[in-house]
């Protein structure tokens, strides 16, 4: 029997061992048989991709391979300097694969640590082990929130029901007996039991459904699809542009084959955001790592991303704003009953549940040296959607253990507004005392069967038990940082409403002294939203109706993140955007949700969401930066062939613009604080500002060097003109970089200005200025260069200022 309160408790994390029953297991011998035939539940634990894979995904990309061909293009007909942009790629993708390799181990450790411990007899004891120890054979048992973690067959049920919606879709509890088959992937909601294990292994029904969905993933997610989306775009502009470019410098124009092959490439090279890519995947993998100081276990990767675009929090009461234990704060018996004798019904009911939780453990805790030994006759497991429990002893007649005669009595603990007709006196103080934030529970004299299907109806209210919850210390300050940041909290409870919203209202949530009775929301699905986004506190909430909830929200665009720790909230954090389990929440919570706060903390969250906004917002203003140059890269490129001139640039050139404009300042630009909310549309919204961006700088570097082709003659002509194109795009981008860096800050003024440091190191050192083919000659036409970035910089000033008008995000 389960707590009768109003909602299940999160399990407690250790679990106090079972009575062996009737089976008892197999033994040593028969263990190590199995063991020797290789009959154990080896299922791959949850990992990233293998050092292999991890290694092929980072280095066999597309744009690697294009730069690769180009790279060793270069080594035959250009100097080394010329060759620098494969350097790069290699150095990138040393990153990405340490960085990945980091996070797979810091998610391979943490998994040990949430990983499900099944209770397995063996010689007639019980004893907790790991998921791989369990051999074909074994005698796994069951509680509620247990996760069936091989497939088998029922040998004991005491009033088992199994939730097997996450394998067949059904919400609906089926009700297990003595040889019915329980498949791996479900959970028991109600009653325990044990089970036979016949299939363990890859053999087991949901062995591969759970490898993939607990899968680390770099995939699979807006941000990814979208930096995916447009890459696909740039590759089908790359080609006719590269092979426009190649008929222009190699058959039209007639020049030194090396030096336009080189410049060629140069024209190439510069169209592939190539480090975009990497660096989304080194902001993901960094964020994992980060959370996991935090004790926070992100089981799929894209769920940082997730939680940074959530609007929407809905908290369970029990185990996420409070803690688990509880005390008994008063015994007040009703009708004259004997409080004597009612602790003695209470301390018999907690000793008939094998695996108290909190409310449960706190009335042992309180009543344990009062308990009457009476024989258990029968016993009703607790329901969420039936708010309560029982069971029946056969106790001594009489109102005390002198009687002879003995007779059997039914006792109902549970939900006093559920037990009790309206208008009952009873509810008044129930009323009164759920106001203070208190718990309140009933303990009634059942009038029929326990098994009936109205064990409730006609119930005499014998005493009511009143508890204490503890409140989380830092529940307040997590409610406070979801209101500055725009999120909308809704507590979702099966509590009493009063009792839940004075519950809230103590920790300082706005609008927790209006609260909704479930019972009475309405079922239509836009009328339910209606009340969910008015409403802020929400009591009586039954598991399917969790699930309405979650559904509701989401039909108004918001995008829901629901946390959790009993098994009445599972099929609510499946349907979440997010799902967020506490690391002691039954293992089926911790099996669908996403996020697993291992410490047990809630106040874990606001790290987890500043986590997702950090990497989500630097890398969409940081895309800004790598696609500014594929734009104007490709449109250098169109100019060129159409007007058949020497493209203007070799690889070192633009290596070292986008080493100093993009590279750098992006790599410090994609981990810094960022607390702004995420929205969607990436796509657009990175073009909206790269497009007209790269145009602009396109153009002015064109016309810069269109004046310099004018003004420069002779033999070395072409260089000067090329160092006054370069200052030109230099200038221009580092205005990008200066916009994309805002709002500033000491480190990104600083930042920029050492991006600009180093550009004029490389202009004042002879030996800078011959290795990378850069120096000014006169001084006409390098201040006509920077009036060029001027102008352009100030053409990106209105550009950005009315694209942020008349394009909102």
């Amino acid at each position: 029997m389960i707590d009768a309160g109003a909602e299940l408790d999160p399990v407690h994390p250790m679990k106090p061992p079972r009575p062996a029953g009737r089976h008892t297991g197999l033994t040593a011998a028969e263990v190590a048989e199995h063991v020797a035939r290789g009959e154990v539940n080896d299922v791959p634990v949850r990992s990233s991709r293998s050092l292999t894979e991890i290694i092929r995904a980072n280095v066999f990309t597309r744009f690697n391979a294009i730069i690769g061909v180009l790279w060793v293009i270069m080594f035959f007909v250009a100097p080394i300097q010329d060759t620098l942009f494969g350097f790069v790629i290699i150095a990138n993708t040393g990153i990405g694969i340490v960085q990945e390799l980091r996070a797979k181990r810091t998610l391979d450790g943490l998994a040990v640590i949430g990983e499900a411990k099944p209770t397995v007899r063996r010689d007639g004891v019980a004893a907790e082990i790991s998921t791989s120890g369990i051999v074909l054979g074994d005698l796994v048992e069951l509680g509620p929130g247990d996760k069936v973690v091989v497939d088998g067959e029922v040998v004991e049920a005491d009033s088992l029901e199994v939730d097997e919606s996450l394998l067949t879709g059904e919400a609906d509890p089926v009700l297990k007996h003595p040889g019915d088959s329980v498949m791996s992937g479900s959970f028991v909601v109600v009653g325990g039991g044990a089970f036979r294990a016949t299939k363990v292994g890859r053999e087991a029904y949901a062995a591969q459904l759970a490898e993939e969905a607990s899968r680390f993933t770099l995939v699979d997610s807006e941000l990814r699809n979208g930096i995916s989306t447009i890459l696909k775009y740039v590759t089908w502009m790359m080609i006719p542009t590269a092979i426009g470019l190649i008929i222009s410098q190699l058959v039209v124009h007639q020049s030194n084959f090396k030096d336009s092959l080189a410049r060629t490439v140069g024209g190439i090279v510069p169209m592939i955001p190539e480090g975009l890519v990497l660096l989304t995947s080194v902001a993901f993998a960094i964020g994992v790592i980060r959370l996991a100081g935090q004790h926070c276990l992100v089981q799929e990767l894209p769920a940082i991303e997730g939680l940074a675009r959530v609007d929407v929090v809905c908290l369970d009461k029990t185990g996420t704003l409070t803690e688990g234990g509880m005390d008994i704060r008063e015994l007040r018996p009703l009708g004259g009953a004997d409080e004597k004798y009612v602790r003695r019904v209470l301390g018999a009911i907690g000793a008939s549940e094998p695996r108290p939780n909190a409310s449960l453990r706190a009335i042992i805790d309180a009543y344990h040296d009062d308990r009457a030994d009476w024989p258990v006759t029968a016993a009703l497991p607790f329901s969420s959607a039936r708010k309560y429990s029982g069971a029946a002893f056969t106790e001594p007649g009489g109102d005390s253990e002198d009687g002879a005669a003995k007779r059997s009595s039914g006792w109902l603990l549970g939900a006093p507004d559920v037990l009790l007709p309206e208008g009952d006196p009873a509810l008044q103080e129930t009323d009164r005392l759920n106001r203070q934030g208190l718990r309140v529970l009933l303990l009634a004299r059942a009038a029929g069967e326990l098994d009936a299907s109205d064990a409730a109806a006609g119930a005499s209210a014998t005493a009511l038990v009143v508890l204490e919850q503890r409140l989380r210390p830092d529940a307040a300050d997590t409610l406070r940082y979801f209101a500055e940041q725009n999120v909308a909290a809704k507590v979702i409870s099966g509590d009493n409403a009063v009792s839940v919203g004075a519950v809230a209202g103590k920790l300082g949530l706005a609008g927790a002294e209006h609260t909704v009775d479930a019972r009475r929301l309405p079922t239509d699905r836009d009328e339910m939203a209606e009340a969910l986004e008015s409403g802020t506190v929400f009591g009586r909430v039954t598991p399917q109706q969790k699930r309405e909830m979650v559904g509701a929200l989401q039909s108004r665009g918001h995008t829901v993140a629901m946390t959790g720790d009993g098994v009445n909230d599972v099929l609510a954090l499946k349907d979440a955007d997010i799902g967020v389990s506490m690391g002691s929440g039954s293992e089926a919570t911790r099996a669908v949700a996403q996020i697993v706060l291992l410490n047990n903390s809630f106040a874990t969250l606001p790290s987890v969401v500043a986590e997702g906004r950090r990497v989500i917002g630097n890398i969409t203003r940081v895309a800004t930066l790598f696609l500014t140059k594929t734009v104007y890269s490709v449109l250098l490129a169109i100019l060129v062939a159409c007007f058949q001139v020497e493209y203007p640039f070799l690889p070192r050139h633009l290596t070292l613009l986008s080493t100093l404009t993009i590279g750098i300042p992006a790599f410090f630009l994609a981990l810094a604080p960022n607390t702004e909310r995420a929205r969607p549309n990436f796509v657009r919204r990175v073009m909206r500002y790269a497009i007209p961006s790269g145009v602009i700088a396109g153009v002015a570097t064109f016309v810069t060097y269109m004046l310099a082709r004018h003004y420069y003659v002779g033999a070395d002509a072409l260089n000067a003109e090329t160092s006054a194109a370069t200052l030109t795009l230099f200038l221009v981008s580092m205005w990008v970089l200066a916009i994309v860096a805002r709002p500033y800050t000491w480190w990104r003024i600083g930042l920029v200005l050492s991006m600009a440091a180093l550009f004029l190191v490389v202009l004042a050192v002879p030996a800078l200025q011959h290795f990378f083919a850069l120096k000014l000659v006169g001084v006409t036409m390098p201040w006509t260069a920077v009036a060029v970035a001027v102008a352009a910089s100030a053409a990106l000033e209105y550009c950005w200022q009315y694209v942020g008008r008349r394009f909102p995000a």
